[in-house]
């Protein structure tokens, strides 16, 4: 039997919450996202809002659904079910736990150990939640260029190089020029489908397609590792493969691929909701469908067009 916990990472200012679980109970000392086990006739919502109050004494105004993940700990099978919490009500006191502490996100937690199911969490928290997506061939390598620098300045730092019908030397060198732009700005790019490619201009990762993924047998060795996804089976792929974050979709109509079959909203929510991997949405995005995004499981929006006019971090 799994036994269904719901867990918060509560957000401030580029910082999460850790709190360190009290003498007494199992895996004392060991740092953990606050939350709890779901109670009969509770729903996780209910169970997140009872158990913060229980364990810090806030109210929580807003939380987005996130991560799934399962685990298997000596004592019990458990399903954890992340939500961000980005707003509450109260002032944040330990009434069950040992410890609390804010931690900057990306930087390694001062304290230790932490939960094993919590930790690759921790990386996921250091995605961005807008992921773009290069058109280079549509509007020609040096304006798209010229785009990319103002977006990277702007705060873009999720980048795939797609173009995949660039011809081979152009898509060389608009790889080449985009890198260097990314460098300088701290950014990550993740190379579509071409693993000598992004070894060559020394790119940090790789975006695998769905056809690519599907016959991967493993994780390709990069830092960086992403896939494109349509359906449960090749989300269920990219888990197995522990590959970093995915993008599934159309979710919306699309101009790039109009005779795609849109999911929605819904079905994508569907999909999405016992993913252990980030999933951007992708098809039909627009900056102002973030908080929808969110709002149905998602790490943020991936964007082929409009990616230039606002990025958010």
């Amino acid at each position: 039997m799994i036994v269904e916990v719901a867990a918060a990472i509560l957000l401030r200012d580029g910082e999460f919450l850790l709190a360190q679980r009290p003498r007494g109970k199992v895996y004392a000392g060991y740092w953990e996202f606050p939350g709890g086990k779901v109670e009969s006739g509770e729903t996780l919502r209910q169970a997140l809002q009872r158990e913060l109050h229980e364990e810090l004494g806030i109210v929580i105004d807003a939380a987005s659904p996130w991560l799934s993940r399962e685990f298997s700990y000596p004592h019990a099978d458990v399903r954890l079910k992340f939500f961000k919490v980005t707003s509450w009500q109260g002032e944040i006191a330990p009434s069950e736990h040992s410890g609390l502490v804010w931690v900057k996100i990306g930087v390694k937690p001062p304290v230790a150990p932490v939960l094993p199911a919590n930790g690759p969490i921790l990386r996921a928290l250091e995605l961005p939640v807008v992921y773009a997506l290069t058109n280079a061939a549509e509007n020609g390598m040096a304006a798209e260029l010229v785009k990319l620098e103002s977006a990277l300045a702007g705060g873009l730092r999720l980048i795939q190089l797609r173009d995949k019908t660039l011809a081979p030397g152009d898509r060389r060198r608009f790889a080449a020029a985009l890198m260097t732009m990314a460098t300088q700005h701290r950014a990550s790019v993740l190379i579509n489908d071409d693993e000598d490619l992004a070894r060559e201009v020394g790119a940090p990762g790789l975006h695998l397609s769905s056809g690519r993924l599907m016959q991967s047998e493993r994780r390709p060795p990069f830092a960086w590792v992403a896939a494109s996804c349509h359906t449960a089976g090749e989300l269920a792929r990219a888990a197995a493969l522990a590959l970093d974050f995915v993008v599934l979709g159309p979710v919306l109509p699309t101009p790039s691929h109009p005779q795609a079959i849109s999911l929605g909203w819904d079905e994508f929510a569907r999909l999405v909701e016992h993913s252990p991997l980030p999933v951007f949405a992708l098809g039909g995005m627009r900056h102002g469908m973030l908080a929808t995004a969110n709002a149905n499981g998602a790490q943020g929006i991936a964007l082929m067009r409009g990616w230039g006019v606002q990025t958010t971090e």
